[in-house]
């Protein structure tokens, strides 16, 4: 182990131990100091509300704190880039998760591990647990198995569900994905877009993307074994969705000549200087592999100087980050009482992110950053994750795409008024993201 990486993997347990183990914590939101405020909130006061709630479930939303509380469950079979490592270990994830929920949207959030690998009993499980939430992101859950779940969960449970390696990725890919056209001068009805992986967040990108515009019949998708083609047998539903007719590619190198698109979701040091050669003028590149990108990025610059490139590495310009998004996606779901998180939200997420990148930089974000200039361009393609203005941005888009939908159980009569709450939620919470944002630059 080089000494960043021993360095980084002390910093870390340090992080994570002290000043006592693990990231989040329950508050009371009430008062607790008096025998008179115990009375309210247990017995004997308590029982109001739950004869409240018995005679009409909706109540549940209006004394208790379930509509402001998300379920972040995993059962540790795909967990960031450490694959298959269980329920317990996938803890310190879905810990981190629940507290970006709260810093970045004040969304509370309890992080629920489940020993269970069979789809079903899964399903069973999170099912009979769903009162407690007003959503659930799933998190962390291998492919297949997390389509059925995912679709199980969200025809049973009538609250917003989403599994965020899915979806939340597929978001960022599609605001990336409009900005990058933009940069680059071309018509998504008209580029020719290749996938290297078939996982879950490759399926959901590609689903995504076609929604956006990109014509099904040009994409080609790929996985370990080379181009997906309607010959190919014993593939998935999933993988059969995105076989092309093209019988005459076989291989990635042979799918990226004279691509406009690469987006890989796959394996580290897949893409040749000399594949990348043979896309097409003014590529787009999204090389988002974990920790190493399917080309480096500073070998891609050095052999196409028309690119656009982004990864999904904190270290490099254009993160596909995720937490662009879900913070903000379920803020909106949640304060219009949506039912489902459904496409039209999924798209205007991803229309919102866009924008707001094309908007000028605050220069408190270039501070932050340690940018002088920033602006809309081949290297700023998406916000910065400290982005602030993304949950004002994002969040009233995702509620009024629910009420448009027909989706929402509580629409917001006044957007702008809506969109102004969120703006003074910020200002309020300003303080205790500056102190995080010390922590973090600290470790």
């Amino acid at each position: 182990m080089d000494d960043s990486k021993s360095n980084l993997r002390k910093r870390a347990l340090a992080y994570h131990r002290f000043p006592h183990p693990g990231k989040i914590e329950v508050v009371p939101t009430k008062g607790f100091s008096t025998p008179e405020d115990l009375s309210l909130a247990y017995s004997p006061g308590v029982a109001f509300p739950c004869l409240e709630i018995a005679k009409d479930q909706e109540n549940t939303y209006r004394y208790t704190g379930r509509g402001n509380t998300i379920g972040v469950i995993s059962n540790g079979t795909a967990v960031l880039g450490l694959g298959d490592i269980g329920a317990d270990a996938s803890k310190p994830v879905m810990e981190g998760k629940a507290l970006l929920f709260k810093i970045f949207a004040g969304i509370n959030a309890f992080d629920i591990e489940i020993d269970e690998k069979d789809p079903q009993r899964f399903i069973s499980i999170v099912k009979a647990i769903a009162p407690t939430f007003g959503g659930i992101n799933l998190e962390d859950i291998k492919a297949p198995e997390c389509f059925e779940i995912e679709a199980g969960l969200i025809n049973s449970c009538g609250i917003p569900i989403m599994h965020d390696d899915q979806h939340g990725t597929a978001v960022i890919v599609g605001a990336a994905l409009i900005n990058a056209l933009l940069v680059q001068n071309k018509e998504i009805a008209k580029i020719k877009l290749v996938v290297n992986g078939a996982g879950a967040a490759a399926i959901a990108c590609t689903r995504l993307m076609i929604a956006l515009g990109v014509k099904k019949e040009n994409v080609v998708m790929c996985d370990s074994h080379g181009v997906i083609n309607i010959h190919r047998h014993g593939l998935n539903d999933a993988k059969k969705e995105f076989a092309t007719s093209r019988t005459d590619l076989e291989t990635l190198a042979q799918a990226l000549t004279n691509a406009d698109v690469f987006v890989g979701l796959s394996v580290a040091n897949v893409v040749t200087p000399d594949m990348l050669r043979s896309m097409a003028q003014r590529p787009i590149v999204f090389a988002l592999a974990n920790p190493d990108p399917e080309i480096d990025r500073d070998l891609a610059l050095a052999t196409r100087d028309d690119l656009v490139y982004a990864t999904g590495r904190s270290d490099y310009p254009n993160q596909i980050n995720n937490v662009l998004g879900f913070p903000y996606i379920f803020r909106g779901a949640l304060d219009c009482r949506a039912t489902i998180i459904n496409e039209e939200m999924k798209l205007a997420a991803a229309k919102a992110i866009a924008e707001l990148a094309r908007r000028d930089v605050p220069i408190e974000i270039m501070a932050l950053y340690g940018f002088k200039h920033m602006t809309f361009g081949p290297e700023y393609i998406l916000p910065k994750p400290f982005d602030r203005r993304l949950l004002a941005s994002v969040a009233p888009a995702v509620a009024k795409a629910a009420m448009d939908s027909g989706v929402s159980r509580q629409p917001i009569p006044n957007l702008e008024g809506y969109g102004e709450k969120l703006k003074k939620f910020i200002t309020a919470t300003d303080k205790d993201m500056r102190d995080f944002i010390r922590t973090a630059h600290a470790i």
